[in-house]
C-alpha cells in the first residue's frame, strides 16, 4: 500500500481550503453589492417620508396614508431579499452545510455593508447606539443599530468555522435538540426585536427593548454552537 509523504497530504488539504476561500470572496463581493441595492432603496425611503431627517420617534410612520401601499411593497421587497439569499447561499455551496454557511455569510454581510453603505450615501448612523428599523415581517422590529450587527457578527464568525472545518472533512455533528435550541435561541433574538417595533413613535421607546432578553437569545446561540463544535470529533 502507498502511503502519501507529507507533502501529498497538505496538497489534499491546500486544495478545498483554496475553492472555498474563492467561492467565500465571490459571496462576501455579492453580498456588499446586494447591501449597496438596499442602502440605495432606503435613501429614496427617507426623502420621500423623512425629508427633514430620520429620527427617532417616528412621528409619521404608518400615519400618512402613502405609507399603506409602499409598506406592502416593502414588506415583498423585503421578502424577495430573504428569498435571493436562499437561493444565492444554494448555488454558493455543495452541501447543506455549505449552503448554511453561506447564507449565514450572505445575511451577516449584506446586513453590515446595509449600515456601511447608508454611512457612505447619507452620513447615517451618526453612531451605533442610533435606532433603525430592521424588518416589518410579520410585524416591525426595530432596535439599535449595535443589536443587529452583533448578531451579523456572530453568524459570520459560525460560518467562517463551519466552511473552514468542512474544507478539511470534520463535519461539525448538530443533533435535532441542538436545532430545536438553536432555533429558540433566533426566537428570543426575534422576539427581542419584535417587542420595541410597535412603539417606534412614542417617545419612550427605548425602553421596550430589553436587552437582557436580547442577550439571553445569543448566549444561548453561542453556548450552543460551541457545544456541538466540541462534541464533534475529528474526522466527523
Amino acid at each position: 500500500m502507498c502511503i502519501p509523504d507529507e507533502q501529498q497530504v497538505c496538497r489534499f488539504v491546500a486544495k478545498p481550503l483554496k475553492t472555498t476561500l474563492k467561492v467565500f470572496c465571490i459571496a462576501v463581493i455579492f453580498s456588499i453589492a446586494f447591501a449597496y441595492i438596499e442602502a440605495a432603496v432606503v435613501v429614496y425611503l427617507r426623502e420621500i417620508f423623512h425629508p427633514d431627517g430620520f429620527t427617532f420617534p417616528l412621528t409619521t410612520f404608518g400615519l400618512d396614508p402613502r405609507w399603506k401601499p409602499l409598506l406592502l411593497t416593502e414588506i415583498g421587497r423585503e421578502a424577495a431579499t430573504i428569498a435571493l439569499i436562499f437561493t444565492s447561499s444554494w448555488l454558493f455551496g455543495k452541501n447543506r452545510h455549505q449552503r448554511f454557511a453561506y447564507f449565514m455569510i450572505i445575511f451577516a454581510v449584506w446586513d453590515i455593508f446595509y449600515y456601511v453603505w447608508l454611512k457612505v450615501l447619507l452620513d447615517w448612523p451618526s453612531s451605533i447606539m442610533d435606532w433603525d428599523i430592521l424588518f416589518l415581517i410579520p410585524t416591525t422590529w426595530a432596535s439599535a443599530v449595535l443589536y443587529p450587527v452583533l448578531i451579523s457578527i456572530t453568524l459570520l464568525i459560525f460560518a467562517a468555522v463551519i466552511l473552514y472545518r468542512d474544507a478539511h472533512g470534520r463535519t461539525i455533528r448538530v443533533t435535532r435538540t441542538d436545532w430545536l435550541v438553536f432555533i429558540i435561541a433566533g426566537i428570543i433574538v426575534v422576539v427581542s426585536f419584535c417587542i420595541p417595533g410597535p412603539h417606534v413613535t412614542e417617545p419612550d421607546f427605548k425602553s421596550y427593548f430589553y436587552w437582557p432578553l436580547f442577550a439571553a437569545g445569543l448566549l444561548l446561540a453561542v453556548g450552543m454552537f460551541l457545544k456541538c463544535l466540541l462534541k464533534s470529533k475529528p474526522g466527523q
